[in-house]
C-alpha cells in the first residue's frame, strides 16, 4: 500500500492526478489538498468509478507550514507531490522534513513578495555574484541538501517537462550518445490555438513574470543576461512548422550548468506569436505586470494578481485548443573523438490530451512527468537521500515511462541547428 498527498488542484495538478489514478498498483490511496476544496471534490467525483485508487480531499493553505504539517501528520502519506505555486516550495519542504516524507515538485522556488527586505538582500547578492536577475533560482532549495540527506528523505526538484523531461533528455543523451556534451539548446514550441485574443497556457502570474523578465544563457562558465525578448530565432519544428522563438531565462539552465560536466553553452528558447507579445507589452506598459501592491480605493491589490483574475483559467482552455506542442533539446558534443549533434523531442497533440484527461497539452506535458517522477521515488527507483534535479538520476526508467504514459520521444541525428 502506498499513500500520496498531492498539494494543488490547477490544470497541471489535474493531469498529474488523472495519470496517478491510472496506476493504482503504485498509488493505492491519494489525498488532493488545495485552498479551494470544491475543486478537489469536483476532480474526485470525476475520477471515482474510473480508478481503484482511493481518493480523499482536504482544504489547505500551503503558505502555512504548520497547516501542511498537521495535514501530513493526519493523513500519513509516503510522499508529497507539490503542484501548487512555486511560492510555496519552501514551506512544503519544511513540512516534509518535519514529518519524514519525500518531496517532489515541478518548478523551483520563487518569492511572492519580492520587496521583502530579508529576501531582497539575498537576491541582490546573488545577482551580483552570478549575473542573472530572475526572481527564481535553485539556491534556496539546494540549501536543503544536507537536511534531506540526514533525514533519509528524497527531494526531487523540477519534475515537469521543462525543467524535468528536458533534464532527463540531457542525462540520457550523455549516457547513450556522448562522452561529453558541449552545447545544449532547449526549444519549447506551442503550436496550439485557443481562439482567445490573449490567454496564458499555465498560471498567468507565473507565466507573465517569466516571459517579461530579462533573458539569459550560460556560456563559458558564466551567465550572460540580455534584454527581454531581444534574441529571436526561427525554427522549423517537426509536426508544427516554422515558428518564431525567443531566448528566455529558464531554471533548468542553472542546474544543467552545474550537473552536465564540460558543457560550454546552454540556451532556452520559447515560441510566441506577435499577438501575444503585443498584448504582453501593452499590459507591461500600463503597469498590469507589476508585482508590488498598490492602493486602490482604500484596498491593496497586486496588479498582476488582478490581471490573473481577468484572464481565462488555463484549466479551461482544453476543449477549445487545437494544434500540437514540440518540446526538446538539441545537443552537440563529442563521442569517441568525433563531434556529433542530436535532437531529442516530444510532440503532443492538444485535442488528444483533452480526449484523455480533459486538458490542453501544456498542462499535460507537465502533469505526466510529475506523476512519473513521483512514481520513481515511491517505487524506490529514484529513492535516495538528498535533494536532486532530474539529470542527476538514472534517465532510463523515466524515458521508458514517458513512452508508457503518453509522451513518446524521438531522437534525430544531424538536425537543423539554431544559430
Amino acid at each position: 500500500m502506498s499513500r500520496l498527498l498531492v498539494i494543488g488542484c490547477g490544470g497541471v495538478a489535474q493531469v498529474a492526478i488523472s495519470k496517478i489514478c491510472q496506476d493504482s498498483e503504485t498509488f493505492t490511496e491519494i489525498m488532493i489538498a488545495s485552498r479551494t476544496k470544491s475543486k478537489c471534490d469536483d476532480l474526485k467525483a470525476k475520477l471515482e468509478g474510473t480508478t481503484s485508487t482511493k481518493i480523499e480531499t482536504a482544504a489547505l493553505d500551503a503558505d502555512k507550514v504548520q497547516e501542511v504539517i498537521a495535514l501530513i501528520e493526519s493523513y500519513k502519506p509516503e510522499a508529497v507531490l507539490n503542484v501548487a505555486l512555486p511560492y510555496q516550495d519552501l514551506t512544503i519542504m519544511d513540512a516534509c522534513l518535519a514529518t519524514g516524507v519525500h518531496y517532489i515538485d515541478t518548478a523551483n522556488y520563487e518569492a511572492e513578495d519580492t520587496e521583502d527586505p530579508e529576501w531582497r538582500a539575498i537576491y541582490e547578492k546573488r545577482c551580483k555574484e552570478l549575473g542573472f536577475t530572475a526572481y527564481f533560482d535553485y539556491s534556496w532549495q539546494w540549501a536543503y541538501q544536507e537536511k534531506f540527506k540526514e533525514a533519509g528523505l528524497t527531494a526531487l526538484l523540477g519534475s515537469g517537462f521543462d525543467p524535468g523531461v528536458t533534464s532527463v533528455f540531457s542525462a540520457y543523451a550523455l549516457k547513450h550518445y556522448f562522452d561529453e556534451i558541449h552545447y545544449i539548446d532547449i526549444l519549447d514550441c506551442n503550436g496550439g490555438d485557443h481562439g482567445y485574443p490573449f490567454a496564458t497556457n499555465f498560471n498567468p502570474e507565473i507565466n507573465l513574470r517569466e516571459v517579461s523578465a530579462p533573458g539569459s544563457y550560460w556560456e563559458d562558465g558564466k551567465w550572460v543576461e540580455v534584454e527581454a525578448m531581444s534574441i529571436k530565432r526561427e525554427y522549423d519544428f517537426p509536426q508544427v512548422g516554422q515558428k518564431d522563438m525567443y531566448l528566455l531565462h529558464h531554471e533548468e539552465i542553472e542546474s544543467l550548468a552545474k550537473n552536465i560536466p564540460g558543457v560550454k553553452r546552454i540556451r532556452f528558447f520559447m515560441t510566441f506569436g506577435q499577438s501575444y507579445l503585443t498584448h504582453m507589452k501593452c499590459l507591461e506598459n500600463v503597469g498590469l505586470l507589476r508585482t508590488d501592491a498598490i492602493n486602490f480605493n482604500g484596498q491593496e491589490i497586486v496588479p498582476i494578481q488582478f490581471l490573473k483574475a481577468l484572464l481565462p483559467d488555463p484549466a479551461s482552455l482544453g476543449p477549445r485548443t487545437v494544434g500540437k506542442t514540440n518540446i526538446g533539446c538539441i545537443f552537440t558534443g563529442v563521442k569517441d573523438g568525433v563531434e556529433k549533434t542530436i535532437y531529442i523531442y516530444n510532440v503532443c497533440d492538444h485535442q488528444e490530451c483533452y480526449a484523455e484527461v480533459g486538458s490542453q497539452a501544456i498542462s499535460y506535458t507537465t502533469g505526466v512527468p510529475a506523476m512519473i517522477g513521483t512514481k520513481l521515488v515511491m517505487n524506490g527507483t529514484w529513492k535516495q537521500p538528498g535533494v536532486y534535479n532530474l539529470e542527476e538520476l538514472d534517465p532510463d526508467p523515466f524515458m521508458e515511462a514517458l513512452n508508457e504514459y503518453g509522451l513518446p520521444w524521438v531522437v534525430v541525428e544531424n538536425p537543423q541547428m539554431v544559430d
